[in-house]
């Protein structure tokens, strides 16, 4: 399998550009790429997140963050493109460079911002999966696109605080709504396409945002101003 049948291309492009916060993309969302593309472990990083190379960290990890080393990172760095080990390395070699078993096919695509690299998703398969192929690359290299232009919004300092009525934001004015119909947290995220803990921590900022302290005092606020049901 290549990826997960269950989830469209264009329904992972609707949930990064409903993405509100970073944390919203590191987390529910990218979990959904990583079922996309039946992966083992997924991650979003920033480059200046990485640590400074040194002789004092574990010598996997110094070899990972070699350019020299990895092949895999050395193309992303210089191309500024998704690929994955086979496409700079053939069938196999890779697993002789990184021994461990759940990072045995690797896939990478870039985050650019202002025309540079900043970043990158990143996505790994264990040595009994298939390799990852043409059509991977290619939905990564679209989600990588959406991915690099809603992070440059939620990343922006300029980014305003607040977008909607009585300073939410459009996803805490959704949940909101949602939570006027009756909805729990768990049906919220389902229906949002985020974690129930995204919902918990989304209420939490609207009560301190509203000054109120329970979800019927919320809704009771905001009925006259927003479309509730």
């Amino acid at each position: 399998m290549t990826h997960c049948t269950d989830i469209s291309l264009q329904s992972l492009f609707r949930a990064i550009a409903q993405a509100q916060h970073e944390d919203e993309l590191r987390e529910s969302v990218m979990a959904h790429l990583g079922d996309y593309f039946s992966a083992r472990r997924w991650k979003l990083s920033f480059l200046d997140e990485f640590p400074a190379i040194n002789d004092t960290m574990p010598k996997l990890m110094r070899l990972a963050l070699s350019l020299e080393h990895n092949p895999v990172l050395r193309y992303l760095v210089q191309r500024h493109t998704a690929v994955h080990d086979e496409v700079v390395l053939p069938p196999g070699v890779w697993q002789t460079l990184c021994p461990r078993a759940d990072h045995a096919h690797v896939m990478v695509g870039p985050i650019v911002t202002h025309g540079k690299l900043t970043g990158g998703l990143a996505f790994t398969r264990d040595r009994a999966d298939a390799p990852f192929n043409a059509d991977n690359l290619a939905d990564l290299s679209a989600l990588c696109l959406h991915f690099s232009s809603r992070l440059t919004v939620v990343r922006s300092p300029s980014t305003p605080a607040s977008l909607g009525t009585d300073n939410l934001t459009p996803r805490e004015t959704q949940i909101v709504e949602l939570v006027a119909q009756g909805l729990t947290n768990r049906a919220i995220g389902a229906e949002l396409w985020i974690t129930e803990n995204t919902v918990k921590q989304a209420l939490k900022r609207i009560f301190r945002k509203l000054n109120v302290s329970s979800r019927a005092e919320m809704v009771a606020k905001l009925s006259g101003s927003i479309a509730l049901g």
